[in-house]
């Protein structure tokens, strides 16, 4: 076994240390992980332009990833040593009362690794065995790291109810959105409109089946609503895009009675018409993160090609060019879906 590991730390925004650490030793009930993919989450995006409001520096990243194990601890009896994995990034108080009711993903003292914890930007990496998702064999290196953005689309489609049937509107044609959009397809729905203001977005969601696209540049959200169902209409949207002009277009234009889930990180407050929210009878749905049986779920669809995740991989970057990967999505912008860093 290797007595040091290479180590990625943000110091500071846009600047990235390498240096070595002592490989971790797994206590009773832990895990020892090699890291073999990390990818780049729009929020450590947020993080690396100091624009995150819940990340201290310095800061170990990497929250989505896969993982071989290669050692246990005591009293381990469910995670085996060569095992393809993954891991759920949440450390939660297990006492608040969410927690108690089984909510522990708004958790009051909620802290996820690689923002309020260390993450996962190291060789080496020790979890809690209950925190472990097995993968099977033949899901690549590469799809496992996709578990943790399946996940959120897992969870936040599943906030929506029953889909069977409903046309949906997704605003925000970004990794997220692209797999919440499928996730709505997977799940019942009639047909799926996405939007966004990337082309490139568009033609992924094309490339993963979604039914219609729409760039919110060249036309109005009614005209591609009109185009996209007809006289139907839509009950329920998505918000993936995290911009005001995308939410108050979603409340204008849905059905009365629909229902709008929240998906995206807003920088900035966005005004939203209380009147037509309340007049129309509108229900607006917050979701955060995942819980455990949606990462199974998730690994679930990987593992039956239920969902698409092939035409989402953009680029990887070894480990030691961790601040290229960084660079390359701010120079490459809309043309950017998913980036993967490469640690095995």
């Amino acid at each position: 076994m290797h007595e040091t590991m290479r180590q990625a730390v943000m110091t500071e925004p846009g600047k990235i240390a390498f240096g070595e650490a002592e490989v971790p030793v797994p206590g009773e009930g832990q895990v020892l992980l090699q890291i073999q993919r990390i990818g780049v989450c729009g929020s450590d995006v947020h993080v690396y332009h100091g624009k995150h409001p819940f990340t201290p520096f310095p800061v170990v990243q990497g929250h989505e990833f896969s993982a071989q194990v290669v050692a246990i601890g005591p009293g381990v009896e469910h995670v085996k040593v060569g095992q393809k994995v993954t891991a759920t990034p949440q450390e939660v108080c297990g006492t608040c009362r969410p927690c108690k009711a089984g909510r522990y993903n708004v958790c009051e003292e909620l802290k996820v690794r690689g923002f309020q914890a260390p993450g996962v930007a190291q060789d080496f990496y020790v979890t809690e065995a209950d925190k472990i998702v097995p993968l099977p064999e033949h899901i690549s290196y590469d799809e496992g790291a996709f578990v943790e953005p399946v996940s959120v689309a897992v969870h936040s489609t599943g906030r929506a109810g029953d889909l069977t049937g409903h046309n949906v509107v997704i605003a925000g044609a970004g990794p997220i959105g692209n797999l919440a959009a499928q996730a709505c397809k997977i799940r019942g729905a009639k047909k799926v409109l996405i939007t966004d203001v990337s082309d490139f977005r568009l033609e992924i969601a094309q490339a993963v089946g979604i039914d219609a696209v729409s760039n919110v540049r060249k036309e109005s959200l009614a005209d591609a609503v009109e185009r996209a169902f007809g006289g139907e209409g839509f009950d329920v949207a998505m918000d993936a895009a995290g911009v005001e002009v995308s939410v108050t277009e979603l409340v204008k234009q849905i059905d009365k009675g629909g229902k709008i889930v929240i998906l995206a990180v807003f920088s900035e407050p966005p005004r939203v018409d209380m009147s037509v929210l309340c007049e129309h009878e509108l229900t607006i749905l917050g979701t955060m993160m995942y819980r455990h049986e949606d990462y199974d779920q998730a690994v679930q669809w990987i593992a039956d090609g239920a969902i698409k995740l092939q035409p989402l991989l953009s680029k990887h970057f070894p480990f030691e060019q961790f601040l290229e990967a960084y660079q390359f999505i701010d120079a490459e912008g809309d043309k950017t879906m998913k980036v993967m860093i490469d640690l095995a």
